[in-house]
């Protein structure tokens, strides 16, 4: 039943035909579970285990590799190859892919478990009214129509409809699905709002929720999926995840490789038709097959197979230098994702505030005779723990607040008049309240006031355990005075009162709404000398104006406190004995903003973040907290940047496009609202962080681009996010975004510089080809230098460090590519240089070396017709790995050059010097020793084909690979300098990626 809010309490009971006192029998059980179901959230359809595997290969060059590895494979068979060499290659691209499909696979996994964690906020047991008889049964078996009864303390176990109070009120603690930090008050009258959210649906009481005042009973109108619960859920289950603007670029770049290496392979096999018939290859067929393996290596080459580990590993080093900064990363992509991040959308309630309750202001008479008539004190501490200064109207320190006669009597109403707890949790390692938040906030007053008449105080409070502390104060003034009797609190009084006893003398304690205590009391305690003065006009006119100040401009939730002396005899209390009482003092009270958010919302607007609060609370406290915490101190007033949920979906389409770019704060939301805010955001190309901590944030932070919980929040946010605030700190998200952006930046130079690599690798064999002289690299030998001696210094690079304006820029477009056209043809010189330089030392070998052969170059370009007519030397010549080593070794050499010029993007090496990044000289020194190990260790070195060189090997390696720092040099000049825009705009106006839509629309 949908919209039972909006129906009275003898229809709901009609519609399933149910008597209040009876409740349902055990066929009408029966019939309504075959009806509506079970109260249960169903079991989702998991992905099939095998099908997540598979999908870890659905990338077009994971599909190349796959390919070329069993062409490889196929062409040493037809070949008659066996053993090692027949399957090293296609074994190692094959291992390669396993790895990365296994980090997939973990990843996915671990995201399904938020909608398991769901379960936990459904209640285990209800007391449920059935054939006339009260009894206990499991929450699972409750069907609509049935009659529930719950009270203080319960978990509501499904959504119900209240028809009967059983005390003077009903109030419930809706946070994990509001966001609101205060519980609600629940009644029985109909609700008659349009288009009415969770918090007008005053009536209902929804599963998951926790009652924390009263008693009552109420119908089941809704099970299982049908419940506010089960519709987050299923919220979260149409909700697909975001895939990463990096990962948009690498895919976008994969595609366009595809295109490329395949075009590359075509045309070198079509340039050596002509060679198909040379005697050397055995036929047309074979010389085929021969042009065939050099476009397979070509692909090989092409491929950065090193790629995705070198990324997963450079995210996974941003995650461990974030988890110091209390930011614990669950999706490795989501680290860069922080760097292109444009709007955050941050719930208030326990993200912007503690979600603590806690009084900020008290407000006493002083004096009746002398000014000033009133006193304002102000409270330090945000949390529940009783740690907090008192201070006068001036800023000074109380040093002994229990002294002033007003403060002390303050603390023992705050005690008395009381029916919550404040506990210390050792685990969690906070204080933890039962009950209502803002009666805990009264306990938490008392334990900062202290105690009076103790030589000690109030330093001795400090030493005591936490246990002890937590309501030592509290529990004394308990002690002292003995509770006679309770008058729960009603709506139409709007007040609490308590009579207790000590030393024959009976107090009556009072707390109320202040108008209502206000109005009741004769009389005021005076704050300088404890005396009992009348209650004048003036006096009273003064406490209203502060009452007002307090309710109003800073939108505090107060509360009046107020005693009366009793007779000794009286041993109980009716509402007639709440008059005539003496005003102690007024109280206000917030959940208060963290200190360090106004910090950090500063920081977000330098880096170009726009930030948008989002809270399920009144638009005008949700104002006030924006007004204090300075993130909105650039705004003249809220006008055309806050809006109710239901005030943006009365605009029109283009309004609400408008509404959108200016919109600082969303009041009054749903689950439902949060998700739609973000795709909305999304459809205008936002990359949109979300934080919160409460069931109802789950849905909006999986499907923003970066979900951000909170640390002290409910299991089911923490599995739907992306990161984890381990100190709930929003400061922490402005300390990850740089971390974010820093990665983002080392992550372009490790890919421009393995892209640098792989083009030389290809101009290496493509030009090999084209001269028709032999194969200068081996299949093999490309797999060694792309994983090993590319993957180690790419790594490095990684730690390059952080900018120091990394966080004065604004953020990154989405749709900027990764490697832009200048960029490319930066890279392009260098890959040519790269190419050339290798297959210049293969030639140098053959037609210069003394210990090469001094082949005239024509003979080396028509080597392949060698067994056919006379020569001066042995065709088996050609078949020498030392000039293969040497162009491998070169291929080597520059790309550890070429590692330095990524140091950075556009300076100079005499700026930013090698030794900036001790990591990637390391790696340049292990990579150098790894390749001697092949060279001059005997089965490796038959492994890959190679041969040991000699020195004089080695300063020609050198010479040729020099050169790649002056020609990055002079290509950095023009980057860095006006003479080069002219070059540089001309290379912009296309770039390297093709132009696509980032998003569905």
């Amino acid at each position: 039943m949908e919209d039972a809010f909006a129906r009275s309490i003898p229809e709901v009971l009609d519609f399933f035909g149910v008597d209040p006192t009876k409740g349902l029998s055990d066929a009408e059980v029966v019939q309504h579970a075959r009806l509506y179901g079970k109260n249960v959230l169903a079991e989702d359809q998991r992905v099939p285990f095998w099908k997540m595997v598979l999908k870890q290969f659905d990338d077009l060059l994971v599909k190349i590799l796959i390919a070329a590895a069993l062409i490889s494979f196929i062409l040493a068979l037809i070949n008659g190859e066996t053993g090692l060499m027949a399957f090293l290659e296609p074994s190692v691209i094959l291992m390669i892919l396993a790895a990365n499909a296994a980090v997939g696979v973990i990843t996915e996994t671990n995201a399904e478990k938020a909608l398991e964690e769901l379960r936990a906020y459904q209640a285990d047991v209800a007391t449920v009214l059935r054939n006339g008889c009260f009894s206990i049964l499991p929450a699972t078996e409750l069907v609509p129509g049935d009659i529930v009864e719950v009270s203080v303390g319960c978990k509501i176990p499904a959504d119900m409809r209240m028809i009967e109070m059983l005390s003077n009120q009903v109030r419930v603690d809706q946070a994990i699905l509001t966001g609101e930090s205060s519980s609600v008050e629940k009644e029985l009258k109909t609700t008659t709002t349009t288009n009415a959210v969770y918090q007008d649906k005053t009536n209902i009481l929804f599963s998951g929720t926790v009652m924390v005042a009263g008693r009552a009973r109420a119908v089941v109108v809704g099970v299982g999926p049908n419940t506010a619960m089960g519709s987050i859920r299923d919220s979260m289950l149409r909700t697909e995840d975001e895939v990463t603007p990096l990962k948009k670029k690498l895919d976008e770049f994969g595609t366009f490789l595809a295109k490329v290496i395949a075009g590359i392979c075509v045309l070198v096999w079509i340039v050596n038709i002509g060679h198909f018939r040379d005697p050397s290859h055995g036929g047309f067929l074979r010389g085929a097959i021969h042009y065939f393996k050099i476009a397979v290596a070509l692909a090989v080459a092409a491929i950065p197979e090193g790629l995705p580990a070198v990324v997963t590993t450079c995210l996974a080093l941003g995650t461990k230098r974030m988890a110091k900064l209390n930011a614990i990363v669950r999706s490795l992509p989501s680290v860069e994702t922080l760097g292109c991040t444009t709007v955050i959308c941050s719930d208030k309630t326990g993200t912007l505030t503690t979600n603590m309750m806690s009084v900020a202001k008290v407000c006493v008479v002083e004096s009746a005779k002398r000014g000033p008539v009133v006193s304002e004190y102000s409270v330090s501490g945000t949390t529940y723990a009783p740690e907090g200064i008192i201070f006068d109207s001036t800023g000074l320190q109380l040093d002994f607040p229990a002294q002033l006669p007003c403060l002390l009597h303050m603390a023992m109403c705050s005690a008395l008049c009381n029916e919550s707890t404040l506990q210390y949790n050792p685990d969690k390692g906070n204080y933890e309240k039962i009950g209502e938040s803002t009666e805990v906030a009264l306990r938490v007053l008392a334990e900062k006031v202290g105690l009076p008449g103790f030589n000690s105080m109030p330093s001795s409070l400090n030493m005591l355990t936490k246990h002890e502390r937590a309501s030592y104060c509290n529990h004394y003034w308990e002690e002292q005075f003995r509770k006679i009797h309770v008058l729960e609190f009603s709506r139409d009084r709007k007040m609490m009162s308590v009579l207790c006893s000590r030393n024959q003398m009976h107090v009556l304690f009072s707390k109320g709404a202040p108008e209502s205590i206000i109005s009741r009391c004769t009389s005021i305690l005076c704050n300088d000398d404890g005396s009992i003065v009348s209650l004048t006009a003036d006096i009273r006119a003064e406490l209203d104006s502060r009452f007002h100040s307090f309710a109003g401009k800073e939108t505090l939730r107060c509360l009046a406190l107020a005693l009366k002396w009793m007779p000794s005899t009286q041993q109980s209390l009716s509402f007639d004995d709440e008059k005539d009482l003496t005003f102690i003092g007024l109280v206000g009270m917030l959940d208060p903003p963290r200190d360090e958010v106004r910090n950090a919302m500063l920081s977000c607007m330098t880096a170009g973040i726009r930030v948008i609060v989002v809270t399920g609370d009144n638009k005008s406290t949700a104002e006030s907290l924006c007004r204090k915490i300075g993130a909105f101190d650039q705004l003249i007033d809220f006008a055309e940047h806050s809006y109710t949920a239901s005030e943006f979906e009365e605009l029109p389409a283009l309004q609400q496009t408008i509404a959108l770019q200016r919109m600082a704060l969303f009041t009054r939301v749903e689950p439902s609202h949060k998700r739609m805010l973000v795709e909305a955001l999304q459809h205008q190309n936002e990359v949109v962080a979300m934080t919160g901590d409460g069931v109802n944030d789950a849905p909006a932070l999986k499907k923003a681009d970066i979900g951000i919980a909170m640390g002290s929040g409910t299991a089911v946010a923490k599995s739907a996010s992306d990161m984890v605030l381990a100190d709930d700190n929003f400061a922490s998200i402005v300390a990850a975004v740089a971390e974010g952006r820093a990665i983002y930046n080392n992550t372009k130079q490790f890919i421009r510089y393995m892209i640098s690599s792989n083009i030389g690798e290809v101009v290496c064999i493509f030009v090999a080809a084209v001269l028709g002289i032999p194969d200068t690299l081996a299949p093999v030998q490309l797999l060694w230098v792309n994983l090993v001696t590319d993957g180690l210094p790419a790594t490095a690079i990684g730690f390059n460090k952080q900018d120091s304006d990394v966080m004065r820029a604004k953020p990154r477009k989405v749709n900027e590519a990764v490697v832009t056209g200048w960029l490319f043809f930066r890279y392009l010189v260098i890959g040519a240089y790269v190419g050339l330089a290798t297959v210049a030392g293969f030639i140098w070998w053959f037609v210069y070396s003394d210990s090469g052969p001094k082949l005239p170059y024509t003979e080396l370009m028509n080597f392949d017709t060698c067994p056919t007519r006379e020569t001066t030397y042995p065709c088996s010549i050609f078949d020498d790995r030392h000039p293969s080593t040497v162009s491998m070794t070169v291929l080597v050499v520059v790309e550890m050059f070429n590692a330095l010029n990524n140091l950075s993007e556009n300076q100079s090496l005499l700026v930013i010097p090698p030794w900036s990044n001790l990591w990637l000289v390391a790696s340049i020194i292990l990579t150098m020793l790894l390749h001697m190990l092949i060279l001059y260790v005997h089965p490796l070195s038959v492994l890959f084909s190679v041969t040991p060189l000699s020195w004089t090997d080695w300063t020609v390696v050198l010479y040729l690979s020099l050169p790649v720092i002056v020609i990055d040099e002079v290509l950095k000049f023009f980057s860095r300098n006006p003479i080069g825009l002219r070059f540089r705009l001309w290379f912009r106006r296309s770039d390297l990626l093709p132009k696509k839509e980032l998003r569905d629309k």
